[in-house]
């Protein structure tokens, strides 16, 4: 232990002997150690970036969809079908649970600055904005309290908002729809457009406020649940509440229980782990290439330090003692320029992240401690092959022949 500990101290003074050249030797080191840290972090953000992506069509990890219909083909009794998945969820302590339906046939019409213009109707609950990550251009989503209003709240489309004269929403503006919907809606947030050029004219209404209005929905249209209950339950979850809902709506209807989120989808872990290939196969090349240019400048200084080598071996030094301490000198060095790196890789995505360079994100993971660690691994593993051909030329000098130089 006591020889380990002062190989190390030696291998420190040398180190700062040679202050200069360790420094130019290990900027490139530093600079791949940052790019292999950095290259694993933005993995991490684009995996996030595109589960939260994922989230925003199927739902959270892990989301259970519920649909049905009856056999005959006749209207279903959607409040009936309502309570029973309500009962169901209450009874596995599922918290987070949504009626959505995307595009109902009902026709409604919204009065605007110019004329009056047909809308797309739209039903969700307030959780829908969790489960899937709702973003929105203005104002807010729906909560608990909305469905208290005495005028019903509504969300809008970006493109019907713009249309209505692109209110400020502070002002708490309303809109008049006509038709089976007829009356006086409180707007209190708008959805962004879904693509550029997007115009289309659409409505969120609460699923409680459009059945005051209708009684039930108009035939051919159909209500979702979505139940986001997480991967931990899913599995013991979804084959029970699919049993537990078919007992309570009878024989008659067909009821559908399935996975919705991203999760289910292999194509989506598949365009992962390409990804997470394809960013370390770039790591792994940065990385040699700073290891080749160490190699090169450490084979060259070691010709230089030959004499050095000469005197402390006609002192005494071991061959495995001259070997252990230039070794180590490329290992401690690494080291230290593999913490630069890290420093330099959070500092540069920081800065990103400040700027808006990256797309922004709900959830922005943290620093992975993952990516430190297998950086700095590779700057040490580096340092110890790049210091392994130095270190075996040091060995190989001749005492004679050292000293003569």
């Amino acid at each position: 232990m006591s020889g380990f500990v002062g190989a190390l101290s030696e291998a420190w003074a040398e180190l700062r002997h040679h202050k200069l050249r360790v420094l130019l030797s290990l900027v490139g080191i530093a600079v791949s150690v940052a790019a292999i840290a950095a290259v694993l972090a933005l993995g991490d953000y684009m995996r996030q970036s595109q589960v939260e992506q994922s989230d925003r069509y199927g739902g959270r990890e892990a989301t259970i969809s519920v649909s049905a219909g009856r056999l005959d083909g006749s209207s279903m009794d959607w409040k009936a079908m309502d309570a029973a998945v309500q009962a169901a969820a209450s009874r596995f302590g599922i918290a987070h649970v949504t009626r959505r339906a995307d595009q109902l046939s009902t026709t409604a019409s919204a009065q605007t600055v110019d004329y009056v213009r047909p809308v797309t109707v739209r039903l969700a609950d307030p959780e829908y904005a969790l489960i899937h990550r709702t973003e929105l251009f203005a104002g807010r989503w729906f909560d608990a309290a909305d469905a208290h209003w005495l005028a019903p709240p509504i969300v809008l489309s970006q493109p019907l908002w713009q249309a209505l004269g692109a209110p400020s929403l502070g002002a708490h503006p309303t809109v008049d729809l006509v038709g089976p919907l007829a009356g006086t809606y409180r707007v209190v947030g708008v959805t962004p457009s879904q693509w550029q050029g997007d115009t289309e004219k659409a409505i969120t209404l609460l699923p409680g406020t459009y059945l005051a209005h209708t009684e039930n929905l108009a035939p051919g249209d159909s209500l979702t649940w979505e139940l986001w209950v997480g991967p931990d339950h899913v599995n013991a979850i979804g084959p029970e509440l699919a049993a537990q809902l078919r007992a309570a709506v009878g024989t008659d209807v067909q009821v559908s229980v399935t996975r919705s989120d991203w999760a289910t989808r292999p194509e989506t872990q598949q365009s992962a782990q390409i990804f997470e290939l394809t960013t370390g196969l770039i790591a792994g090349l940065v990385l040699l290439l700073g290891g080749l240019g160490l190699v090169n400048i450490q084979l060259v200084a070691m010709r230089q330090r030959i004499r050095e080598i000469g005197v402390r071996r006609s002192f005494g030094a071991t061959s495995a003692r001259i070997f252990t301490t230039v070794l180590f000198e490329n290992v401690v060095a690494t080291a230290f320029a593999g913490i630069a790196g890290i420093a330099l890789a959070i500092i540069v995505l920081r800065i990103l992240f400040s700027l808006d360079v990256l797309p922004p994100l709900q959830d922005v993971p943290p620093f992975p401690l993952r990516a430190a660690l297998i950086a700095l691994a590779a700057a040490v593993g580096i340092g110890a092959i790049a210091g392994f051909l130095p270190a075996l030329a040091a060995v190989r000098a001749k005492v004679i022949d050292a000293l003569r130089i």
